[in-house]
């Protein structure tokens, strides 16, 4: 993109953070980087990077060409209904990266007619190895949306879908999806320490371990099945470990778990939505 946008941050939490971080190091420009925080204190370490810093999110509305939501979804509404004055009379693009707060409410909350994004990070955003699933309501253009693009795509990937409604199931398998991945290696590390392991060989292995797979997986020409072929030798000692996990039902578990995630999504929708 030719030109960077300005991108205004309302709420410079971790998340906010992390986009901004990473950012700067995909050489965005400070001075087009604003930051939005009651309280002034948390936002010095930001000014002394060059940011423009502001306790109040209309002033960042008003310089800004797309704003960043990052508030906690207990608050989205107060915090987006302040701000419609100012959407009205700027038009910038709002991205949300709250989980659970629909389209049609941030539109209401926003005094309506404005561009808005959907997004869904997940928190390995903050080590800019993210995964974010994003949905533009009808009124973002194709510039906004290569824009969007643009801010997320500095801490990892950004990938976009077909419906809102999708964004429940990327919910259940980026945004919920890293602490699966820790539960399975708190797993593999206890299982390791009662094999004979030392804590902290059983650790180092598993994180290395599976450090390891998500960068063959990544990189691969085929899919992780495949791999898992690959590696799973006849009457070999992996394919005992596999067996086991099959027939203790591994994958209705994950099923069942990200179906439980999915609808405990549209019900957080529900209920923080309905007024």
């Amino acid at each position: 993109m030719s030109q960077q946008p300005v991108v205004a941050f309302i709420g410079a939490g971790n998340m906010a953070r992390a986009i901004i971080g990473g950012l700067l190091e995909n050489g965005f420009a400070a001075q087009n980087i604003w930051a939005a925080e009651p309280e002034s204190a948390r936002l010095e370490d930001l000014a002394a990077q060059g940011l423009n810093t502001t306790t109040d999110n209309r002033e960042a509305v008003a310089a800004a060409d797309l704003v960043v939501l990052a508030v906690k979804p207990q608050i989205m509404q107060a915090v987006a209904s302040e701000l419609a004055d100012a959407a009205r009379q700027h038009q910038p693009l709002f991205v949300s990266i709250a989980a659970g707060i629909s389209l049609e409410a941030l539109e209401r909350w926003l005094g309506g007619d404005v561009a808005v994004v959907r997004c869904m990070p997940n928190t390995p955003s903050l080590v800019q190895t993210g995964a974010s699933g994003l949905f533009a309501n009808a009124r973002v253009s194709e510039l906004q949306r290569e824009q969007a693009t643009q801010i997320l795509q500095a801490v990892g990937i950004a990938l976009w879908v077909q419906s809102e409604a999708e964004l429940d199931a990327v919910t259940a398998v980026s945004g919920s999806g890293p602490a699966y991945y820790f539960l399975m290696m708190e797993a593999m590390t206890a299982a390791g320490v009662k094999l004979g392991l030392s804590e902290a060989t059983a650790r180092d292995l598993t994180l290395q371990t599976a450090l390891g797979a998500a960068r063959m997986a990544s990189s691969s020409d085929v899919d992780a099945a495949e791999l898992r072929r690959r590696v799973t030798s006849p009457k070999g000692t992996t394919e005992q470990a596999i067996k086991t996990f099959q027939t203790e039902g591994l994958e209705a578990i994950v099923d069942k778990a990200m179906t439980a995630c999915r609808d405990r999504a549209v019900e957080m929708a529900n209920e923080l939505c309905k007024d």
